[in-house]
């Protein structure tokens, strides 16, 4: 059986949400066909007892005990065969929609990489949402249904040759039902299909609302704006109800019609049948038979309902999965990126005239914090403008900056869940030398279950000095080539920050580190300082040198000291 989640999930289609639902058949054909094919066999079985049963009854009524047996067994086997196709395609049904629910989540999140701080910008926080959580799981049903599908509608077309073979006024009957009823369920479809789309429109925009309102509370508390966001927020939620509400009616009429419409024509097939049989055109086991047929036919017609309800959703789902998917980031790749081999040498930013040396520890002080803060963000490729080796780091594609070069800044965030997962998903060991360089030790011995301790959402049970050591504990893990820090112990103690500092440089012998920091402990252990005003660099050196030689760098690096 398939291993899920495929460590690749691979290219998605997104030119359309029919193409991106027909991609994700194709790339479970391994399982998807054996779906259809256990499906129809499944279907097939079921198809063929009523007419072995009206063969079984009418050897019954001419006291023909051979025949009867004859029909009893193999009535025996098809209930076997149905048994085992039944169970199998199941198993293979399970995984087709687990599977496309997990793919879904690799595209979408390897999307939401990708994009990085455009994703906000791009896509409200709604709309991740609503895929994350609903629309995973319609794009699974849809895949699944594809076999349940397949096999009801061979089934109908079976027992609609069986039926034109016994009785032809009959079979017509069925040739011509089947359409109509499935014309007037697809009837239902379009206007839900609609009412689907808004209403998951409404829900993307309430859920960005709510995290706005739960990010900004304390805000709109200070400038009296609560009640005023808090009666929009009701307004919209109402809007929302109605939508779901006029949805709901849609889907009412469609399972009532799912169940309606085939228990009109099981009752017209049986009323014509039995008159036929009291004609003599049909034998009494034919009559059953056809019985039998008519409420067999009601499974296969409500799957063939359901699947057209399932592939609705699943297309309403995939437009918002290509809404992600069609984004487009900030940092484009280039068309013919370069090869990972030669993002090597000396990193540089040119606008500033700042210039790292590779397996130095070197510091950037900024007389005014943001521009340091630029210039990490072009180093590490958030920003256009970084060389390596004098070649455009926007002439790399943005995974492989990504995996040699790292930005750890006081904005990232630590996520919910066991700590030890947060700091190191990959387990790879440097775990504990990481804790003891971010002196971050004491934290995890403080808490009841150690590193398997629940993270809170964004880490807000962790004080800011406690947060920014976890946060510097997962950069080191990491160990990139280049590590880029920026202000990684402004919210620490001297104590504390003088210990990171010295452990900072055995734990990154002969590695590229780059300190965007103006404290006077982390700067008298690096190798050398790049001091910037006005977004250029004014002087490099050691940070002795600079206090003695460059007056403005002594003043900006003293006036933090003295705070």
């Amino acid at each position: 059986m398939k291993q899920l989640p495929d460590a690749d999930p691979g290219v998605p289609d997104r030119r359309s949400a029919s193409h991106y639902l027909g991609w994700m058949v194709r790339r479970f054909r391994s399982t998807v066909i054996p779906a259809i094919v256990l499906a129809i066999l499944w279907m097939l079985c079921q198809a063929v007892v009523p007419a072995l049963v009206g063969k079984a009854i009418d050897a019954a009524v001419r006291h023909d005990g051979r025949d009867l047996s004859k029909w009893a067994f193999v009535l025996l086997g098809v209930g076997a065969g149905q048994a085992y196709f039944g169970v199998a395609r199941h198993r293979f049904a399970v995984v087709n929609f687990l599977g496309a629910m997990f793919t879904t989540v690799q595209v979408t999140v390897r999307q939401a990489g990708r994009l990085g701080s455009a994703l906000s910008r791009r896509i409200d926080t709604g709309e991740v949402v609503a895929i994350g959580t609903a629309d995973i799981r319609a794009i699974g049903a849809a895949v699944d249904i594809t076999a349940r599908g397949t096999g009801s509608l061979i089934a109908v077309l079976l027992v609609t040759v069986i039926l034109l073979t016994t009785s032809v006024p009959l079979g017509l009957v069925v040739v011509l039902g089947v359409p109509i009823l499935m014309a007037v369920v697809g009837l239902l479809i379009k206007p839900l299909h609609h009412r689907q789309q808004l209403s998951r429109e409404q829900q993307g925009r309430l859920t960005a609302r709510a995290a706005d309102l739960v990010g900004g509370l304390r805000v709109l508390r200070g400038v009296g704006g609560e009640a005023a966001m808090a009666d929009r927020y009701r307004t919209e939620s109402q809007a929302l109800r109605w939508a779901e509400v006029r949805t709901a009616r849609v889907e009412s009429l469609l399972e009532a019609a799912q169940v309606l419409l085939p228990g009109i024509f099981l009752v017209l097939v049986t009323w014509l049948g039995a008159r036929f049989a009291l004609q003599g055109h049909i034998t009494v086991g034919q009559l059953v038979s056809f019985y039998a047929y008519a409420a067999f036919l009601v499974a296969p017609l409500r799957q063939l309902t359901e699947a057209l309800d399932k592939m609705t959703r699943g297309h309403v789902a995939g437009r918002r999965v290509i809404g992600l998917l069609g984004a487009t980031t900030d940092l484009p790749d280039p068309a013919a990126p370069r090869s990972a081999d030669q993002l090597t040498g000396e990193l540089a930013d040119p606008e500033s005239g700042v210039v790292v040396r590779p397996g130095e520890i070197t510091a950037i002080v900024a007389a005014e914090p943001a521009d340091a803060a630029r210039i990490a963000d072009r180093l590490g490729r958030y920003a256009e403008g970084g060389t390596a080796a004098g070649v455009p780091l926007d002439e790399f594609a943005l995974a492989t900056v990504r995996e040699r070069i790292l930005v750890a800044d006081n904005d990232a965030r630590l996520f919910t869940g066991a700590l030890r997962a947060d700091l190191d998903p990959a387990g790879s060991g440097r775990l504990p030398a990481a804790l003891h360089a971010a002196a971050a030790a004491d934290i995890v011995e403080a808490l009841p279950d150690g590193l398997d301790s629940e993270v809170a959402e964004r880490g807000r049970t962790f004080s800011g000095g406690q947060q920014q050591r976890l946060r510097l504990v997962r950069a080191l893990v990491a160990d990139p080539e280049t590590l880029i820090l920026v202000e990684p112990t402004s919210a620490v103690d001297a104590h504390t920050e003088a210990r990171i500092a010295d452990r900072l440089i055995t734990a990154r012998p002969g590695r590229t580190t780059v300190i965007c920091t103006s404290s006077p402990l982390v700067l008298d252990r690096t190798d050398r300082v790049c001091y910037v005003e006005e977004g250029r660099l004014v002087a490099a050196g050691s940070h002795h040198r600079l206090l003695a030689d460059e007056p403005r760098y002594a003043r900006t690096v003293l006036r933090e000291d003295q705070q």
